[in-house]
């Protein structure tokens, strides 16, 4: 049992250094051109709206109906 625990807990610390390690290159480079899901381009008009958007629209919106 405690092996399980050992493994969900370094999966959430690898989780968190993933986000820190993003949030650090956003703030270093704002403004993703590039949906981080679909891959597709983000509408320029988008990023001057939201500099630190990393999904299009339609991936954002399914984004957070998943959480």
């Amino acid at each position: 049992m405690s092996d399980l625990i050992d493994e969900a807990a370094a999966a959430t610390e690898l989780e968190r250094e993933v986000c820190i390690i993003r949030a650090a290159d956003q703030i270093a480079h704002p403004g993703c051109i590039h949906c981080e899901d679909c891959g597709s381009e983000i509408p320029e008009a988008r990023r001057a709206a939201a500099p630190f958007a990393t999904r299009c629209i339609h991936c954002q919106t399914n984004f957070e109906r998943r959480v």
